[in-house]
């Protein structure tokens, strides 16, 4: 899965689907710390407001968990979105 530049939705929305994706098809576990800000950065070649616009949404989203000073990391599946 990759960023669609050309796709009219927010680079922040395909990058949160990614993740979201992601965690769904079990490449992150629950209680996994994701990967840093930097590295999904480059990894998808956006910007930090863009990662951080996305990391914020998975959250509200319940998808994740963020401890300052330790990261963000997968929530329980029991807080995951239904779909």
């Amino acid at each position: 899965m990759t960023i669609d530049q050309l796709n009219p939705e927010p680079l922040w929305e395909q990058l949160a689907g990614i993740i979201a994706a992601r965690i769904k098809a079990g490449d992150y576990q629950p209680r996994q710390v994701l990967p840093s800000e930097a590295h999904l950065q480059q990894e998808h070649g956006v910007s930090r407001g863009t990662v951080r616009h996305a990391m914020r949404a998975l959250g509200e989203r319940g998808w994740t968990v963020t401890v300052q000073g330790r990261g963000t990391f997968v929530a329980e599946r029991e807080s995951w979105p239904e779909g």
